[in-house]
């Protein structure tokens, strides 16, 4: 007897391990065969319905076979010639009933192999009777093709078969389900692409220039829409922009923030109640500050702490969901309303352009370059020109993201930047660098080449450096105006928000932001509708946003530190750096500018201490200026 037969046989032992089962043949203490067989079958369909069907096809198949074509065999033999007691072979017989046939076993005491082998083959007809069992039982079985296995079956014709063996109804959904998921690719797909289409349309309309250089937003039907919707309304708001000056917003609020400075949360609360009550998003310019103020005082109530007061921002602005198109569109409008980065992009054009007539390669590092919005008028403009530089680099400088792409916004910048050289047949070249403190960026990360003019551009983004820290050696801002130093530049453009709302004492610094947002807020009254979407949109996430941080902010997490145009007189020289002068011709080109883009007539332009000014009624809100080193 072979010792490895039973386990040869995986899935389907003829032997029960009972070592009683030899030494007395006449017991019957072992399950009739057929139920066995029948056992193994029912197993198999059990399997099949609960989704294993594909394992076990893989270890009980191979073994049924092989004992299919083992009986077989011994059946044939056994009709050919007669057994003598040196046959090894022992195996178990049952008939369709699945009896044993117990005529077959003598009394006599005989070896075990001679006893097991007259016990199943004396009778011809029990071996007639075992495969009749064997083919009727054969019916519950799959076909014999399934039960061969080709190592060699191609992905293809295995993923064929797997779908075979699979039922209709799941291989329905299965279809089903693979069409659902490439309808809704394509269908997302398709929406991006759209929405790609509309936010490149809203780029050229906002960032370029028509055939007389002027910016394509001021031309547009909808802008002009907005102007005059704007000028008919006028004359209705006036009156009840007389009612809302009863309420004394500025008083109120610097009340508030008393309380706050002084730990009197009752009475600051009462102020709060009130503001809430008299002020709107959708009113006049002062109840909107107050509206916005009110919520950096609620903010400062509840901590002064960084993620606390962003925490509490985004739960004010959670209701509205922007997309990069709603972004674009709030910021046309902006530029509509108001000539201040327009008449500073130009500004750092002109300068630039002065200094880089005939250079081989211009190189312009842009401090909080973001997205990029001032080079594309200026790539459309050096496209037409002879005199410019055959070839142009920029070097971005922006805060890292969050997440495992800190610099992927800046990069998509400079692929959209390179659309537009592309387009206007410019040489182009972008290197981004994505860094949390800008003072330890080296000279080598600006890969600096000799033969190339190098302008560097730094715009509305110093000031949310950091100040004096405990001392001045430790001040980040005076060591990123020493770093652009040391790189020697051919020239420097600085604009600034002209601001003092950075002294380390909260009431003053509450005063002097509320003077500041004042103008700003009663700008927008006097050029834009109150209910126009995209004036509600930038106040939201633009103004409210640096008011939060300016008030309810401390410390390293207070990030708006603006400082005036003096201030940063008096750092540029002791960095090292002295001041270009700006030509008169150049301050009168801009105020034509301003009266043929018909912008309202309360907007000043002018120059002081060789600084280009613009501000609102007599306020200065922005300046701009240029600078070589010493």
């Amino acid at each position: 007897m072979d010792p490895n037969f039973s386990e040869s046989l995986n899935g389907f032992e003829y032997f029960d391990g009972n070592p009683n089962l030899l030494t007395d043949p006449m017991e019957d203490q072992y399950p009739p065969p057929s139920d066995t067989l029948l056992k193994y079958v029912s197993e198999i369909l059990m399997e099949e319905s609960n989704g294993d069907y594909k394992q076990s096809m893989f270890y009980d198949s191979l073994a049924l076979r092989k004992t299919e074509e083992m009986l077989q065999q011994v059946i044939t033999d056994s009709q050919n010639q007669s057994f003598s007691p040196a046959d090894s072979l022992i195996t178990n017989s049952w008939d369709a009933s699945g009896s044993i046939d117990e005529s077959a076993y003598s009394a006599d005491p005989q070896p075990v192999n001679e006893i097991m082998v007259k016990s199943m083959f004396s009778d011809a007809e029990s071996a007639l009777q075992f495969k009749k069992g064997v083919e009727e039982a054969s019916k519950f079985l799959p076909n014999s093709d399934q039960w061969v296995i080709n190592l060699d079956i191609e992905r293809s014709e295995r993923r064929d078969s797997v779908k075979e063996e699979m039922g209709l109804d799941q291989l329905r959904v299965k279809k089903n389900h693979e069409r659902d998921f490439e309808e809704v690719r394509s269908s997302k797909q398709f929406a991006s692409n759209v929405e790609d289409s509309k936010v490149t349309d809203m780029f050229d309309k906002v960032l370029l220039l028509d055939g007389e250089c002027d910016p394509q937003t001021l031309l547009d039907s909808e802008i002009q829409a907005i102007r005059s919707s704007k000028n008919i309304g006028e004359k209705g708001k006036k009156k009840k922009k007389k009612k809302s000056q009863v309420v004394d917003f500025r008083t109120l609020l610097t009340h508030c923030a008393q309380a706050i400075s002084t730990g009197d949360k009752t009475t600051a609360l009462e102020f709060l109640l009130q503001i809430r009550q008299q002020s709107s998003p959708l009113g006049d310019a002062g109840q909107r500050l107050a509206h916005c103020f009110a919520n950096a005082l609620e903010a400062r109530l509840q901590g002064s702490i960084g993620p606390m007061i962003q925490t509490y921002y985004n739960a004010l602005t959670s209701s509205l969901k922007d997309t990069a198109a709603d972004t674009i569109r709030a910021y046309r409008v902006y530029l509509s309303s108001s000539p201040f980065v327009t008449l500073m992009y130009f500004f750092s054009i002109w300068m630039i352009l002065d200094v880089a007539k005939d250079a081989p390669v211009l190189h312009i590092v842009d401090f909080g370059i973001l997205y990029g919005f001032q080079w594309p008028m200026f790539i459309q403009s050096i496209s037409d020109r002879k005199d410019v530089p055959r070839k142009l680099r920029i070097t971005g400088i922006e805060l890292p993201q969050c997440g495992f792409r800190p610099a992927e916004r800046i990069e998509e910048t400079g692929r959209r930047l390179a659309e537009y050289c592309k387009r206007f047949n410019v040489p182009f070249e972008y290197k981004a660098i994505a860094s949390q403190n800008w003072e330890t960026i080296r000279i080598e990360d600006f890969d600096i080449r000799p033969n190339e003019v190098l302008a560097v551009n730094a715009g509305l983004r110093l000031k949310n450096l950091q100040d004096e820290t405990g001392s001045e050696e430790n001040c980040p801002r005076d060591a990123v105006l020493k770093l652009i130093r040391n790189m020697n530049p051919d020239v420097f453009i600085h604009a600034i928000v002209n601001g003092s709302f950075n002294a380390p004492f909260f009431i003053s610094r509450f005063k002097e932001a509320v003077y500041h947002y004042s103008a700003l807020f009663d700008m927008f009254d006097s050029t834009l509708p109150r209910d126009n979407k995209e004036r509600i949109r930038f106040e939201r996430e633009f103004y409210g946003r640096e008011a939060m941080n300016v008030i309810a902010c401390e410390e390293a997490d207070r990030v708006e530190r603006p400082e005036t145009y003096r201030q940063w007189q008096v750092r540029m020289v002791r960095a090292g750096f002295k001041q270009k002068t700006i030509k008169p011709e150049l301050v009168e080109l801009f105020r034509g500018k301003l009266k043929k883009w018909r912008y309202h007539k309360d907007f000043v332009v002018d120059e002081n201490s060789k600084w280009l000014l613009q501000g609102w009624k007599g306020r200065t809100l922005y300046a701009s200026s240029c600078w070589v080193p010493a």
